[in-house]
Parts: structure tokens; C-alpha cells; sequence
């Protein structure tokens, strides 16, 4: 259920943009409600688990997932819908973690090996087979089916739980760190919002200078607050170590290109090269099947060099994927242009993702690795929320000074330009006013391609430039391999 979600949701962005009417803030939300809460609250999801009990909590985070996804499902506008998200994103901070937790307490040291290799196994086939089914159901019924799929899913998962799960909880589990909860929330949320909304109200506007001072102070405070509490979420101490801490932060570089590229890039693919739902949800098959098969492989990496040198070249040849990203125009084929870079960028993530898994857990004590892994998958979940919010913005302004360069100087008729200007926001989403001459149309049409491929490649070479930082802290933090 999260795994598909996670990647349905960005195939059936441009489709829901149409249908509710809205901007490419509106479509934002839809993706960082659901990240937002997830990546703020998937670390106090696991320690519920072991305190009130794993199976428990698991089937509390599949009902408010499946009930949310319902009411994503029936959502009439955007506010509606990004409520559900959140409500959602609640939902897979208990369900996403509680499933680890209950392998590990079912699995004897010998064997919890292999039941984490099925489970990364099935994760993995579901991310390849969510966005096909997805982007077909988008496609020949509606995008609301790319929630509604969670409800029968739910259903089987809460049946088998029942009959086959047994309760588990840790008899040494301490109290939950609510403060450290709230100061994370608030202060990522306030971030977040300041910098999506800025976009529409603009920089001076006090909700946005409001939130943006509030999400700072709070994320001050949470620091404070993990140092001085007896069970902190977020031990800080683990940061001593030099390796834990360059994993981290090449996790926020590296996470927050993918984040904004996935983000992106379905748009690219439906709104301006004209390609239906189903092959966009098909066209990241080759990405994550070499990360699939791959997997193994690199993580024997580890064995024979140490995990530096795969974390340098790894993110070195990403950097060289998201190049080739960049350089498409508009109206290419997807063989020659996207599919070399999806096999170039498939490669280096394969290359990367289980040395760093590698790395995070063995920087620190055994007894501390779970939640060392759970400090790292909320390091990757915050770096896409950033990513969007910060890099949409960049991407509003690269599409509207491209889009005003090519009108500026045509021969339209007079208010065009400013209706044009007035609804950049939906950047791709935007629709030439009707009862104009069928050439104005195209002309308009073709700007407004071009304008996006332009953000679109600019985009990508930060993406690039993100993957370089990543290699870089690999290079200069990760210490070489001992004997």
C-alpha cells in the first residue's frame, strides 16, 4: 500500500491538476502533506510500536491509511484532498515502520535476513508494478482510483494480520518523546508552507514570512529539546560518529534529487511530450528493475572496497543520469532520449542504496541500528519534502521568465499576454484562452513547452549538482577501508 501510493500519486499529479482546477502549488501539496507528516512522524511510529504493540499499531496505520485514501478518493477540490493526504501521510508514519518491526520480532537472528530480503523483494516489485497499474487506471477510469486500489489491499492486510500476526511489543521501550514530536512537525511544516506559498503570495506577505520564522525556531528548538530529554527521538549523540552523520547528510543530497526529479518529471512526460498515463507510469521500469537486480551485487561492494568508493561513484554516475535528463527537447522519443538516462541513473542508484543502507547501520552500536535506519529513512523522506518546496520555486520563476522572453513581442491579441501571465503558476497545467485563432493557439501552446522544458533542464542540472555534493561527502567524510 505505501510503496504504491508513493509512486501512483506523482503519474496521476497532472490528471487531478486538470480535473480540480489548480496550480502547481495545489499539486505540491498533494505530494508534501502526505511527506510532510510522514517524514515527521515515521520515527514516533516505530517507538508506539514498541510500546503499545507492534501488530497493533501496524492495523491502526492501515485503517487511517485505507480510510484516508478513501477520502482522497471522493475529494471534490484541492483543500479536500490535500487533507485527506495528510491524514494519510499519519497513517504510513505507524503502517511503514510497524512492518520491519514485526519481521525483525518474528525472525530468529539466522533467518530475519533472509524475511528483510523477501520484504525489500516485494517492496521493490510493487514499485514497479504500482505506477503501470496506476498510470493505466488514470488513464481509462480516473485518478481517483489511484486511492480507491488501497482499500481492497487494506482489507486482505487486515485479514491476514488478524489470523497470522502475533502481538509483539519491547519490554524495554520508553517513553515517547512528544515534545520532540511537535517542535519536528510544526517547524518542518512552517518551512514547508512558507516556501510553497511564497510562490503565489510572495516573500513579504506575512503568512509566508510568518511560517517561515516559526518553522525555524521550532526546528531550533527540537535540537534543544533531543539534547535535554531523557528518550529523545532523535538521539543526537549518534551524530558523533563521523560515519552516521556523512551518511545523513549525502542521504539529503541525494534524496532530495530524486525527490523533485519524480516530482517533475511525470508532468514533463503527460503535459508537454504528449505521452499517456500508462508509459509514463511504465517509463521508470528500467530504474528500478537494475535496482532491483543489482541489489545484491553492490551490496558485495561494501565487502571488497569498504563503502566509500561505491558511495563516490555511485552518486558520480546519477550526476551523469540526471545530465542526460536535461537534454531532451520537446516532441523526443522515449528510447533514445529518456530510456539511456534512466539506465545510466538506475546504475548509480543501484551502485549507492545498499552501501549507504551498509553504512548507517554499521556506524553505530548493533543495539542503536534500528534506530539509526529509522533516522535515515527520515532523512530521505524530509529531502523530497524540501526538495519540491524549495525547487518548485525555482522552477515557477525559470517557466515564467522563459514563457514572458518567447510572448514578449508577438503579435497577440490584447490581454492575452496578461491572461497567460496570470495562470503561469500552473506551469505545464496552462491552457491557451478558448475562441482564439488556431495559430495564436499553437504558438502559445509551443511557449508554453518550451517554457517547461527550459525549467525542466535547469532542474536537472541542480539534480546533477545535488549528486556531485553527494560524492563529494562521500569522499571527504567516509573514511577508507580498514583492514
Amino acid at each position: 500500500m505505501a510503496f504504491i501510493d508513493s509512486t501512483v500519486v506523482n503519474v496521476a499529479l497532472p490528471a487531478l491538476q486538470t480535473s480540480l482546477h489548480t496550480t502547481v502549488v495545489g499539486v505540491q501539496w498533494v505530494v508534501e502533506s502526505y511527506g510532510l507528516f510522514l517524514g515527521a512522524l515515521i520515527l514516533v511510529g516505530g517507538s508506539l510500536g514498541d510500546l503499545f504493540g507492534r501488530r497493533s499499531m501496524f492495523l491502526v496505520g492501515v485503517g487511517i491509511f485505507a480510510t484516508a485514501s478513501v477520502a482522497c478518493g471522493f475529494a471534490s477540490n484541492i483543500q479536500q484532498l490535500v487533507i485527506a493526504r495528510s491524514v494519510q501521510g499519519i497513517g504510513a508514519a505507524f503502517l511503514v515502520p510497524a512492518s520491519l518491526s514485526i519481521i525483525s520480532a518474528s525472525f530468529g537472528a539466522k533467518t530475519r535476513g533472509q524475511a528483510i530480503g523477501t520484504w525489500s523483494g516485494f517492496t521493490a516489485i510493487t514499485t514497479a508494478v504500482g505506477p503501470v497499474l496506476g498510470g493505466w487506471l488514470v488513464e481509462h477510469a480516473s485518478w481517483r482510483w489511484a486511492f480507491f486500489i488501497n482499500v481492497p489491499l487494506a482489507a486482505a492486510v487486515v485479514a491476514i494480520s488478524l489470523q497470522h500476526i502475533p502481538e509483539s511489543r519491547n519490554a524495554t521501550a520508553r517513553n515517547v518523546d512528544w515534545l520532540g514530536v511537535l517542535t519536528a512537525t510544526i517547524g518542518l511544516g512552517g518551512v514547508v508552507y512558507g516556501l510553497i506559498e511564497s510562490t503565489r503570495l510572495g516573500w513579504g506577505h506575512p503568512l509566508v514570512f510568518g511560517s517561515l520564522s516559526a518553522g525555524l525556531a521550532c526546528l531550533i528548538g527540537f535540537l534543544f529539546v533531543e539534547a535535554r530529554v531523557s528518550s529523545p527521538m532523535v538521539p543526537l549523540t549518534l551524530f558523533e560518529s563521523r560515519s552516521f552523520g556523512a551518511a545523513n547528510l549525502l542521504t539529503l543530497f541525494l534524496y532530495a534529487a530524486l525527490g523533485i526529479f519524480f516530482f517533475f518529471f511525470p508532468m514533463n512526460l503527460i503535459q508537454v511530450q504528449g505521452y499517456s498515463t500508462t508509459a509514463t507510469g511504465a517509463a521508470a521500469l528500467p530504474l528500478i528493475l537494475l535496482m532491483f537486480f543489482l541489489s545484491r551485487w553492490s551490496g558485495g561492494l561494501v565487502t571488497h572496497y569498504g563503502p566509500k568508493v561505491p558511495l563516490v561513484v555511485g552518486p558520480l554516475i546519477v550526476a551523469t543520469g540526471f545530465v542526460l535528463f536535461a537534454v531532451p527537447g520537446v516532441g523526443v522519443g522515449y528510447w533514445k532520449a529518456f530510456f539511456p538516462a534512466f539506465v545510466v541513473l538506475g546504475f548509480g542508484m543501484a551502485i549507492s542504496v545498499a552501501p549507504l543502507t551498509t553504512l548507517v547501520m554499521n556506524s553505530v552500536d548493533q543495539d542503536r541500528a534500528g534506530t539509526a535506519s529509522g533516522i535515515n529513512n527520515a532523512v530521505a523522506r524530509v529531502a523530497g519534502v524540501l526538495a519540491v518546496a524549495i525547487l518548485g520555486i525555482v522552477m515557477v520563476k525559470l517557466f515564467s521568465s522563459s514563457l514572458n522572453r518567447s510572448l514578449t513581442g508577438r503579435l497577440l491579441p490584447p490581454g492575452i499576454v496578461d491572461y497567460v501571465r496570470s495562470n503561469e503558476i500552473k506551469l505545464a497545467g496552462l491552457d491557451p484562452p478558448s475562441g482564439l485563432e488556431p495559430d495564436t493557439t499553437a504558438l502559445i501552446r509551443a511557449s508554453i513547452s518550451q517554457a517547461f522544458v527550459f525549467g525542466f533542464r535547469t532542474v536537472m542540472l541542480i539534480c546533477a549538482a545535488l549528486s556531485l555534493a553527494s560524492a563529494a561527502v562521500a569522499s571527504i567524510m567516509i573514511p577508507p577501508k580498514t583492514g
